[in-house]
């Protein structure tokens, strides 16, 4: 199955190791205090860095305790992955912030060393957000490092931190995040070659045009004039939006929007989580 309409690979395989560090440089520099924060609705920032952990070892193939994944009848996969997230979020919950800063330097060097040398191009886990099963290994594994990058802010933001302005793996999360557009506008009716244009503006930034095909929109058709509608938002909002930390409406109040409108509003409601 081609999966061209993706656009170009992006290959996230060598920012495992920096971005693992920097989540440990946090963890470590943490207040006793910092780890009863709330991190997310129902999470703590303990809670959250045991699911890393949990991502972590899934990706490992290794669940300590015997903990195991399995689906119950007639279960969604949004549904799974909601129940079991918290499952062995509470089986994690007695363990002190030290055992859990040493299970996440282990499990996460192992998973580093993995991805390093992992095939861009196996079929790999499906991506749900970008409507592909099988995905390719790119993908998958681009997915994965958004994932621990987006917990690593989370974390940041409940101890009164900004997002990390390091841009290389910014740019790399936005560049996964935005293949999440063809998906996204799988619904939304427009003439063949129509083209929204998304700019993210920042060091970090960049442009995606999703062009309207006779089959699906495409990421893989270059450019070409002037688009039927730009959506230009500042890196911060891009990012959060990919992950409802805001949702579409406040991303368009804070976006430039040129064109068709109606696209533009299509556009704003791409989601890039499991959600």
């Amino acid at each position: 199955m081609t999966t061209s309409w993706l656009g170009d690979p992006v290959d996230a395989r060598p920012l495992f190791g920096s971005e693992l560090q920097a989540l440990l440089d946090t963890l470590r520099g943490l207040w006793p205090a910092d780890w009863s924060r709330t991190a997310l609705p129902r999470w703590t920032v303990h809670d959250l860095a045991a699911h890393v952990l949990g991502d972590y070892c899934g990706r490992l193939g290794r669940t300590p305790g015997g903990y195991e994944r399995v689906f119950k009848p007639g279960e969604t996969l949004e549904a799974f992955i909601h129940r079991t997230n918290q499952e062995w979020v509470d089986l994690r919950a007695d363990d002190s912030p030290a055992s859990l800063i040493d299970a996440l330097d282990t499990a996460g060097s192992r998973l580093a060393d993995r991805f390093a040398t992992a095939d861009l191009e196996a079929p790999a886990l499906g991506v749900s957000w970008a409507g592909v099963d099988p995905a390719p290994g790119w993908l998958d594994i681009a997915r994965e490092f958004t994932e621990y990058w987006t917990h690593r802010q989370q974390i940041r933001h409940a101890v009164g931190r900004d997002t990390d302005p390091e841009p290389h793996a910014l740019s790399t999360v936005l560049d996964t995040f935005m293949r999440a557009l063809p998906h996204t506008l799988r619904h939304t009716a427009a003439p063949v070659g129509a083209q929204i244009e998304v700019i993210a503006e920042g060091p970090a930034g960049g442009r995606w045009t999703a062009t309207a095909t006779a089959d699906r929109w495409s990421l893989a058709v270059p450019p070409s004039g002037r688009p039927t509608a730009s959506v230009v938002l500042d890196t911060e909002t891009a990012w959060r939006l990919c992950t409802r930390g805001i949702d579409p409406g406040t991303a368009l109040g804070r976006a430039r929007v040129q064109g068709e409108r109606r696209l533009a509003e299509a556009a704003c409601r791409i989601v890039s989580i499991v959600h």
